[in-house]
Order: C-alpha cells, then sequence, then structure tokens
C-alpha cells in the first residue's frame, strides 16, 4: 500500500509540473491585499495535504472571503499608517466556548485602538468570540515580517493563525530597501511552517480543552511541511485553485538568466528549517526587516552568501538570487560540435562578460560540453530532458518521452535540507520542496 501511495505521489508531482510548465502557473510576484486598511476575521477552515489527510484550520481571512492558511499577505507602503480590525468569528467542538484571537506585529509598534480596544491579553488585545479589535502602526522600516495571534501562539499558530506583512520602500516596488544594492526584477515569499495532525484532530473532536490530556503542544510532532500553506507537490498548482479553498498560494519561483530573484523567506512554524536552493548561492541581505549595513545609508555591505538558508522560528530572511551559468566551464547555449541548430552569438556591447540579450557568461562562449553523451538508445529519459542538455533547446526524444519542458529551460528543486520534511506523512516527495525553473530569454512569465 505504501509503494502504491510513493507512486501515487510521484505521479501528482509529474503532473504538477506539467500543468506549471504548460499554463504558466507561477505566480512572478507575490499574491496578497494591498491598502492601508485591512478588515480581517478568525474562522474555521481546512487544509488539505497531498496524503489525503484534512486537517481543521484556524485561520485569518481577508472579510467575508474563506479562512485561509497562511493568512493574506499584507503589502503595504513605508510610512503609511496601518489599521487591521481583527473579528472573531472562531467556532469550536467540545465544552468549552470559542477562544479568544489577536495578532501581534513583530518588528512594529502596534496599538489598539482606543473606539474599539478589545480586551486585554498577555501580549497584545484580544477579540472575544464574536466581537472585534482594531489594531494601528505605522509602516516606518521597509522590509519582510511576520504576523500572528499572541493568544496562545503554542496553540493558535499551530492551527494556522499567522501570516507575512510586506513594506514597500520610499524608493519603489522594485527595490526591497532604500539602496540600489536592494533592486530585484522578480520577487517570491517563502513561508515555511509545519503542523501536527495530531493536535488538530484532538482540538476538532474535543475541542481545544481535550489537549489537557495530552503532551502533544509541549511534545509536538509534526508530519507534514509546507511552504505558503501547501506541500508540495501542491506547492507547483495554480494559485486559488478550487481544490484547495483555504490555501490560495503557491510557491513556484520562474525566472530568465540574469534576472535578481528577491527571496523573502519566513520561519513561521516551530522549528528551524534549513532552506537550500540550488543552482547558486544567495546573498542574504536583510533579516527581520533591518538591512545589513555597517552604517546607515551604506546599503547591504554587511550581507553575505549561502548555499542554504537557516529560516529560525520567528525570523525573516531577504535574500538576492541569481542565475546565469556561470561556473560551468562549458557553452550552455551549445556549440556547433552539437549540430547548426545550436550556433549562436555572444555579444558584450558593454564589457560585463555578459551577453546582452541572452546573459550568456561569455567567457565560457564556444566551450565543448565536457562528457559524451550516450545515444538515445542507450538514455533512459525523464519527463523533463527536453532531448538536449542545452539551454534553451529542444532534441529529438523517442515518441511518448519528455514534454514536460517545452522551453528547454532548467529546473532546480529548492527544498527542506532535513530529509524527513521532504514527505507528507512518511510519502516521499512531498513537504517542504518546490522547484526553481530558469527559462530563456523570451520564455514567457506571469
Amino acid at each position: 500500500m505504501k509503494r502504491e501511495l510513493k507512486t501515487t505521489m510521484h505521479c501528482l508531482f509529474c503532473t504538477a509540473l506539467f500543468l506549471f510548465f504548460l499554463t504558466g502557473n507561477s505566480q512572478a510576484g507575490i499574491d496578497g491585499i494591498t491598502g492601508t486598511t485591512f478588515a480581517l476575521t478568525v474562522k474555521t477552515g481546512r487544509v488539505n495535504t497531498p496524503d489525503g489527510a484534512s486537517l481543521l484550520l484556524w485561520g485569518y481571512a481577508n472579510g467575508n472571503d474563506p479562512a485561509q492558511y497562511p493568512g493574506p499577505t499584507l503589502i503595504v507602503n513605508q510610512g503609511e499608517t496601518i489599521t487591521i480590525t481583527l473579528s472573531n468569528e472562531l467556532t469550536v467542538t467540545g465544552t468549552g466556548p470559542a477562544p479568544n484571537v489577536s495578532m501581534v506585529f513583530p518588528g512594529h509598534q502596534a496599538t489598539s485602538s482606543l473606539s474599539n480596544p478589545g480586551v486585554p491579553g498577555i501580549l497584545a488585545n484580544e477579540a472575544r468570540p464574536g466581537d472585534s479589535v482594531t489594531y494601528t502602526f505605522t509602516a516606518t522600516h521597509p522590509g519582510t515580517y511576520l504576523y500572528y495571534s499572541g493568544t496562545d501562539p503554542a496553540l493558535q499558530v499551530e492551527m494556522g493563525l499567522l501570516g507575512a506583512i510586506i513594506v514597500r520602500p520610499s524608493d519603489g516596488s522594485s527595490y526591497a530597501y532604500n539602496h540600489p544594492d536592494t533592486q530585484f526584477d522578480r520577487e517570491y515569499l517563502f513561508l515555511l511552517s509545519e503542523m501536527d495532525p495530531r493536535i488538530h484532530e484532538v482540538v476538532e473532536l474535543d475541542g481545544a480543552e481535550g489537549l489537557a490530556a495530552t503532551d502533544y503542544l509541549s511534545n509536538p510532532f509534526p508530519v507534514v511541511w509546507f511552504i505558503n500553506g501547501r506541500n508540495a507537490p501542491d506547492t507547483l498548482d495554480q494559485p486559488g485553485t478550487g481544490s484547495l479553498p483555504n490555501q490560495p498560494y503557491n510557491s513556484a519561483p520562474l525566472v530568465h538568466p540574469g534576472e535578481r530573484l528577491l527571496m523573502r523567506v519566513i520561519g513561521g512554524g516551530k522549528d528551524l528549517h534549513p532552506f537550500h536552493h540550488h543552482g547558486n548561492h544567495a546573498r542574504i541581505i536583510a533579516r527581520d526587516g533591518r538591512l545589513l549595513e555597517s552604517i546607515p545609508g551604506a546599503g547591504p555591505d554587511l550581507s553575505h552568501e549561502v548555499y542554504t538558508i537557516q529560516s529560525v522560528p520567528g525570523e525573516t530572511v531577504d535574500a538576492i538570487f541569481q542565475w546565469t551559468g556561470k561556473g560551468l566551464n562549458w557553452d550552455i547555449y551549445g556549440t556547433p560540435e552539437a549540430g547548426p541548430q545550436f550556433v549562436h552569438d555572444c555579444t558584450d556591447g558593454d564589457a560585463d562578460d555578459y551577453d546582452d540579450t541572452t546573459y550568456e557568461y561569455c567567457p565560457d562562449h564556444g566551450k565543448k560540453f565536457p562528457v559524451i553523451l550516450p545515444d538515445n538508445l542507450d538514455l533512459a529519459f525523464g519527463g523533463f530532458y527536453s532531448g538536449s542538455p542545452y539551454f534553451g533547446n529542444l532534441g529529438s526524444l523517442p515518441p511518448g518521452e519528455g514534454g514536460l519542458n517545452p522551453f528547454g529551460g532548467y529546473a532546480f528543486m529548492w527544498h527542506s535540507h532535513t530529509e524527513k520534511e521532504l514527505t507528507n506523512f512518511d510519502i516521499f516527495p512531498g513537504g517542504l520542496m518546490t522547484m526553481l525553473v530558469i527559462v530563456p530569454q523570451g520564455a514567457p512569465i506571469p
């Protein structure tokens, strides 16, 4: 049975990638809601996982919309005064009443409105069941931030009450911070989290008070791991898909060579997640919404490169990733020996070592592929082999083989480096995993 489930998961993963390539479901930006005034509501919902589970969710919703995991990403501008009214429409089973809920905003000095203060709580004023509370803060510093419930966070964050805030700098939406070295071409959010289904099952059957007879909160044992509220292969499905009504955000980064990709990585759960990004190093430019600079105005002069972002619970990291093929030491676009269809130019009009059109690394131009490929009759084909090892090229394939890579791109797995987090309840592949796809210049990116 387990082997059949693993085979099914593998097929689902291939199907998701197939849909990704053919329909362009990747988002070249970050889904969220904008403005200065927000009305959020706490409701129940369901988190669906690819192993067939459906877990009870307590989620933030945008007004009358369904609860979602994670909560709506709030995208605001530096210097704006932000007002958030949180209503509590949570319903629970068991003998106890629905709990109070709240929001805390690390990195911001939030206060409760005098006109709608809610009731006092340990970390923040709270909304009682059927009531609301209003918070205000000034978005003083640009960057990436986490928000979550400050009411019994051990339980309520586990149940799904968390989300992201992005503060755009005064310099504009193509900058992460107010410095030219933080400019980017595309950005993607990676909110990393985990769940222990036992907790959700007890709360659904017996209410939160049923947890008192267990050690689940003090000794959690997560078996499903998420990027933006989804497990692989669902991370690659389109955003807002009807099969995941409470999990609207996907995670499918797609870039052209040379483009600067801003990674906004958030540790949303209780565990550390080593987020490993194949393809190249990433340069960490900020943590917790603060630029890594030695003095104000210096820019990220204290930035550093990593091959795995150690995502710490509650911490946010902003990093710049760029891929060009430099360092491979062969011509990724092809050479005359590979056939006339691969002959091309490398024009470096401004002496920066890169072709002005393709962003090819010109010092590698004309260098032969380092091995002799076997004949097609001696190869086993994956669905994503384009028929050619050369970037942006398609080669001959046997009937029925390949077909999932129409642009001849290069795909790199981005995933947790804790191996068990690549599963959905022990079923591989899954969990905290997605794919970065590099596509040639001219290939469409939504």
